[in-house]
């Protein structure tokens, strides 16, 4: 069924074409090829039906106009002139006989050029001889034609103007007589077989006198001029009208300020230059006003990087005119370069933007909320139907003098910013402060004087601003083009009605009644542009006498109509205005509205004057969209083909280039407020672009543009995406607290308060959300998606810089472990920071594919191999044991390891903390964990490894002490523990008592050492004494790891407990609180699914497989709390791995008795490794204890606690019996003198090992009780049997050793 139309159009009026994209480019590209409305599209053909008598001055404009066209073309076409012989080929000397075909082509190549400037030439000359010939036609005498118009006299001043541009540039192009000279030699040779060359040869010498004469073609139009009659009455009326327009601020837009400044001095020139007395000048304009204005602009830009001086231009004609070098007032003005440095100083503050951008920042804010008001009025005016006509009317005309304002701002700005650069291209830096990015043996172009050096930072931000202004005020009043068009002609239509059905009317019936001239006057410009028809406020029958204009009528009041007046109407509405003024005569003095001696009041006078001013500006309004991209274009900020010529290059650096200049400053400067402006400049390569192909028309300009856009644009996201990372990486470190238990907040807010330089450790707030949503950046035609290319770096950032944190930590020890696990962190909080903005990878995925478990097989990963590798290389090696920190600390005596570890790799700072300052911050705290392996560490290595990769590296390590690892060193562990100590039993006597009182101390030492024959045996003991060590520490470790687990385990058991239904018993075992029936969350998910299925039973599926999940949930959680201690496991593995060794090192009493005699048991081995040790720990250094630290302990005392040995080695260890001895011989009664004289720091050793022991065994005693040995054993496949229940003991912690026991 087809849908009608009217749906269908009320359906597409509900969609949106908008998105949420910010507005921070300025207007798209305008591709036109349409006249503007300021030129008639029908060559004013209309001009005729007004009976003006205007027809011959209708003819010349349009002759005028398209001279102005052409003329433009052919600046065009030199200023984008390179020189061809740079690119032609040299011949080498073995290819002589080929030169003559090198010539003939050279020839053929150049005569092309030349084809172009020998057009250039002839154009000149016929464009002189029109213009000379139009203004002799209104300088004759007897006035026979009307005219000029206001818009003629234009015309001819963008004539005029054309000519200058053409000289000058033919001045100042070197290339241009080079290429000349070149083709005249390729000439010479060609032509000696050519016939009748002598045409040619002569062309050839005018082109050549053409081209080497400095002004020529002001020179060929001064002849011109004055071939057959003087036309001084016509430039007198020039230069007086572009003094006006000048001195009043006539001219809407910036170009035609820049045309009247450029032409004014050489009028002066050709005015003064005449036989006649040119004091008929000075009567005319006084002298006084040409030098303010001369003064006032001392630079005038005409090219985009070159200007041109009027003190200058006086100056170097004055050679070619000699009737002007009497002007001796005009010529004593200074040029550029000889102004003395307190008017250079007084120029700067005129020119230089950043002492104006204060109050055009006001501007902007001002203008932006009062246009966006105005806006809000004419939507509103809109959408009411039948509005008062009085309200409408003040909403549009409030909209049209917005939009007047605008053209008028944008103005004004643009025309700062062409006077800024003409002013620096005047006075190029001289002190050039070398820095770190600039290399100063290279020599420094002229233009990198004039642009790169010649810009101060305080400048670049300002000329960033205000190119932001100009583009955003621009995309505003552009998006709003078609909604103010009607508002615009209608205010228009209005103004134009107002002025000649009332204000007219009204000097009818008063000043010009009695003045018949004028009279016709006036009532010509009714009829031509009055509008009867809107009138309303008079019966039918009247409206033929409103149309003659009686003298009785009234204020007409008319209604609003749409309808703009063309621009034959407004050329001849200004000329009859000109010629109620003037009277026709040019001669009077005075200017257009400052003649003194005319005999229209001053009331009339100044509402003719107002009128006429705004005719001008109504043209330009009704022209929106190409007003608009007139004003906004700043390509020309690109531009550098003079300076390419004079350096000699093909092209500069992008360093050179001013819009990538801005760009770099924002990038730099990290400005928070420019940071959004920071794709303006951008716009730039899309104006130059647009110039180059349009304007220019050519294709190698444009290609050049392309190419740096292309190498900026890259350039620029690269920089971007790191200002951004690192910007969300120093907010993330700076608000960075981390979840452990031994950590807290990187920075204390408290602190950084009372610190002086505490501001540097702040971030300062940068807005990048309106970058981060930039889906379409409209760059030469393309539309980039900025968003997508910052994700895409963004990804491969992240990438990066975990890469570079596991590659640091990869070489550094163990105890970096926290270290990582912060700045993992960190950036982890810098990904949650960024994904709010923008979509990028899973943080997640990212880490696993950087550790290299993204295989579901894979329980291993790059950080546990790592954390594995070093504890078999460095960390139980190197490392001792200080039980009453619980603490790992590097032995500084122990010889390091040849441990093979990559240098530490070199990053940027935001691969740390984002800035230097919260880098040394960060390195401040992660040096309070780099001495030391504790239970931080554990947490984090808790924390990085997850429940997937931590079981790996527990079985690893229990494989480590049980037996030699495949593929890894051979380090000491139990299986090559057992030699090394059959070698010491060996060497033990085959009986071994008690020690004998009486010897006292000394005496028992003394037999000790006869009993322990193994001074041949020292290699072997400290390689047992470091396996035991090793042993310990590896043991211990597995203490420190089950305390973290244990207290995850209970955390993770209060968030769960009570959706699981889970309480305390009295006994401290775990109670279900519901006997029977679900959990609380599977009863919560039940009944809330029956009850939205039986409310809405439409699709009742995701309900039922929540509550699915939810009992999935229940049994998962459920199964996790019976889970077994690391530290058991590790127990009973090792005492599994301890059977086997049982009928070696624990030989079973033949009595049944204890046997006091046996030597071959493992506690007589670490009963006379421990006494040895603890007696070289009292000796000169090494100290063996700061070698070994307490793990020797751990690791013997679990040996022998496992092996059943433990009563057997406190009632026979050689170091007990010693303080047995010593503390009968210390006892009152049986004190002698010197008992233990010398044995004092030995004895106190054997104490503190005493405490030691004891502490372990306790620990072990509550840990793995004997009697439940075979509950908590291995089985065969290797998982343990845990116990399910066993008596409560005292705790390992309360028996550690006080300081006085």
């Amino acid at each position: 069924m087809a849908v009608p139309v009217e749906e269908a159009i009320a359906a597409l009026s509900t969609f949106s074409l908008e998105d949420d994209q910010p507005e921070v480019q300025g207007p798209a590209l305008w591709v036109s090829s349409e006249r503007g409305a300021t030129i008639s599209p029908i060559e004013y053909s209309d001009v005729h039906a007004y009976r003006l008598s205007l027809s011959e001055d209708t003819k010349a404009l349009n002759q005028l106009n398209t001279l102005v066209q052409e003329g433009k073309e052919m600046v065009s076409v030199l200023y984008a002139y390179r020189s061809c012989v740079k690119a032609l080929p040299q011949l080498p000397d073995s290819m002589k006989q080929s030169q003559a075909d090198l010539y003939l082509e050279t020839y053929q190549v150049l005569d092309l050029e030349m084809s172009r400037l020998r057009e250039i030439q002839r154009w000149q000359a016929s464009a002189a001889s029109k213009l000379a010939a139009d203004m002799q036609r209104f300088s004759r005498p007897e006035r026979r034609i009307n005219g000029p118009t206001v818009t003629h006299l234009w015309s001819m001043l963008k004539l005029l103007d054309v000519l200058i541009q053409l000289d000058h540039l033919k001045n100042a192009k070197a290339s241009i007589p080079n290429d000349f000279s070149w083709y005249k030699r390729t000439f010479t040779q060609v032509s000696i077989q050519w016939q009748d060359t002598d045409s040619m040869r002569e062309e050839l010498d005018d082109l050549q006198i053409f081209l080497s004469t400095r002004w020529a073609i002001l020179l060929n139009l001064h002849v011109e001029m004055f071939r057959v009659n003087n036309v001084e009455d016509i430039l007198q009326v020039l230069i007086v009208y572009a003094a006006e327009c000048l001195e009043l601020d006539f001219a809407l837009l910036f170009p035609e300020r820049h045309v009247l400044l450029r032409v004014l001095p050489v009028l002066v020139v050709l005015a003064t230059s005449s036989e006649k007395d040119s004091e008929s000048l000075n009567k005319r304009v006084k002298m006084n006003r040409l030098i303010t204005i001369f003064k006032n602009d001392p630079v005038i830009p005409a090219f985009p990087d070159l200007h041109l001086s009027p003190a200058a231009i006086l100056k170097e004609l004055s050679m070619y005119f000699p009737k002007f070098s009497a002007q001796t007032r005009l010529l004593s003005l200074p040029a550029p370069h000889e102004l003395p440095p307190r008017e250079v100083q007084d120029y700067q503050r005129h020119y230089l933007i950043v002492n104006h951008i204060g109050g055009i920042r006001a501007e902007h804010d001002d203008f932006t909320i009062r246009f966006a008001s105005a806006m809000n009025q004419l939507a509103l005016l809109k959408s009411i139907d039948g509005a008062d006509i009085e309200w409408s009317k003040e909403v549009k005309g409030s909209m049209y003098d917005m939009v007047v304002e605008g053209f008028q701002l944008l103005s004004r700005w643009s025309a700062r910013i062409w006077e800024q650069c003409a002013w620096k291209f005047s006075r190029p830096c001289k002190d050039i402060v070398p820095s770190e990015s600039i290399e100063m043996t290279t020599p420094i172009s002229d233009y990198e004087k004039v642009v790169r050096f010649n810009y101060s930072a305080d400048e670049r931000k300002a000329l960033v601003e205000i190119v932001s202004y100009i583009k955003s005020i621009g995309s505003m009043m552009q998006r709003c083009d078609t909604l103010v068009a009607d508002a615009l002609w209608e205010t228009v239509h209005a103004e134009i009605q107002d002025f000649v059905q009332n204000t007219l009317a009204a000097m009818l019936r008063t000043t010009f009644r009695k003045k018949k001239d004028l009279c016709r006057i006036l009532s010509d410009m009714r009829t031509l542009s009055a509008d009867w028809m809107a009138n309303t406020s008079k019966p039918e029958s009247e409206l033929q006498t409103s149309q003659h204009g009686g003298e009785e009528s009234k204020g007409n009041f008319f209604y609003p109509r749409a309808v703009a007046p063309t621009a034959a109407q407004v050329h001849c509405l200004q000329f009859l205005i000109y010629e109620v003024v003037s009277g026709g005569n040019m001669r009077k003095p005075g200017g257009l509205f400052g003649n003194s001696s005319s005999e229209i009041p001053a009331n009339d006078l100044k509402q003719l004057e107002t009128f006429f001013y705004k005719l001008s500006f109504f043209l330009h309004i009704l022209d929106y969209s190409v007003t608009v991209a007139t004003l906004t274009d700043l390509g020309f900020l690109w531009f550098r083909e003079f300076y390419l010529e004079s350096s000699r290059v093909i092209q500069f650096p992008i360093d050179c280039s001013l819009p990538w200049m801005l760009v770099d400053h924002v990038l730099e400067s990290q400005n928070g407020g420019l940071l959004e402006s920071v794709l303006m400049p951008f716009d730039i390569y899309n104006d130059s672009a647009q110039h180059a192909l349009v304007v220019l028309k050519q294709r190698f300009l444009y290609d050049e543009i392309e190419a740096e856009v292309d190498n900026c644009f890259d350039i620029f996201v690269s920089r971007l995406c790191e200002v951004i990372f690192t910007h969300y990486k120093s907010w993330a470190a700076s608000c960075y607290k981390c979840v452990a238990k031994f950590s807290s907040e990187l920075l204390d807010p408290s602190f950084l308060f009372t610190l002086d330089n505490g501001e540097k450790f702040s971030v300062r707030p940068m807005r990048f959300t309106a970058l981060l949503n930039m889906k379409r950046v409209k760059l030469l035609g393309r539309t980039i998606n900025l968003r997508s290319l910052i994700a895409e770096r963004m990804n491969k950032l992240f990438r990066e810089n975990l890469e570079f944190l596991f590659d640091r930590f990869e070489s550094q020890d163990l105890c970096a472990i926290v270290e990582l696990e912060k700045l993992l962190e960190i950036l982890q909080m810098t990904h949650e920071f960024l994904s709010r903005d923008l979509t990028i990878d899973s943080f997640s995925i990212m880490l696993s594919e950087m550790m290299e478990n993204i295989s579901l097989v894979s329980y291993s990963s790059r950080l546990a191999s790592q954390i594995w590798t070093e504890m078999q290389n460095d960390f139980l090696p190197n490392f001792i044991l200080c039980n009453t920190t619980q603490r790992f600390v590097r032995s500084s005596k122990v010889p390091s390891a040849p441990v093979q570890k990559p240098s530490v790799p070199y990053a940027k700072p935001n691969f740390y903390c984002g800035t230097q300052e919260l880098n040394s911050a960060h390195q401040s705290f992660a040096r309070l964990h780099s001495g030391f392996f504790g239970l931080p560490h554990m947490f984090s290595i808790v924390r990085l490894l997850g429940s997937r990769s931590l079981p790996w590296l527990i079985r690893a390590l229990l494989d480590h002490i049980s037996t030699k690892s495949n593929g890894l060193p051979q380090l000491i562990q139990i299986t090559t523990l057992e030699p090394m100590i059959t070698g010491l039993q060996e060497a033990l006597p085959k009986s071994i008592g008690l020690l004998p009182f009486d010897g006292g101390v000394t005496g028992c030492m003394r037999l000790v050492k006869e009993l322990l024959k193994w001074q041949s045996k020292t290699e072997l003991k400290t390689e047992i004494l470091h396996g035991i060590k090793e042993v310990g520490s590896a043991l211990y470790w597995m203490g420190l790891l089950d305390i973290v687990l244990r207290e995850v385990d209970t955390t993770q058991f209060m968030q769960v407990a009570s959706w699981l239904g889970l309480i305390p018993g009295a006994d401290g075992q775990i109670l279900q609180s519901q006997e029977e029936g679900s959990s609380p969350v599977v009863t919560l998910f039940k009944s809330a699914t029956a009850a939205i299925v039986s409310s809405n039973p439409l699709n009742p599926t995701p309900f039922y497989t929540m509550s699915k999940q939810a009992e999935a949930a229940d049994l998962l959680y459920k199964a996790n709390l019976n889970t077994g201690s690391v530290l058991e496991y590790a127990l009973a593995f090792t005492s599994a791995a301890l059977d086997k060794y049982c009928t070696k090192w624990s030989a079973a009493p033949k009595t049944g008795f204890i046997d006091i005699t046996t030597s071959k048991d493992f506690y007589r081995i670490f009963s006379g490794l421990q006494i040895e040790y603890l007696e070289e720990c009292m000796q000169v250094p090494p100290n063996n204890h700061e070698m070994l630290g307490d793990s020797v302990a751990w690791g013997g005392c679990t040996i022998i606690y496992l092996l059943g040995q433990q009563l057997h080695f406190e009632l026979f260890d050689f170091s007990y019996q010693v303080l047995n001895i010593a503390e009968v011989d210390t006892a009152p009664s049986n004190k002698t003198p010197h008992f233990a004289q010398g044995w004092e720091v030995l004895l106190e050793a054997m104490k503190k090992a005493r405490r030691l022991n004891n502490h372990v065994f306790s620990m072990l005693k509550a840990r793995c009780p004997l009697e439940d040995k075979q509950a908590c054993a291995i089985k065969q496949s290797g998982a343990p049997l845990h116990r399910i229940k066993f008596e409560n003991t005292v705790s390992a912690f309360e028996t550690l050793p006080q300081k006085c026991s």
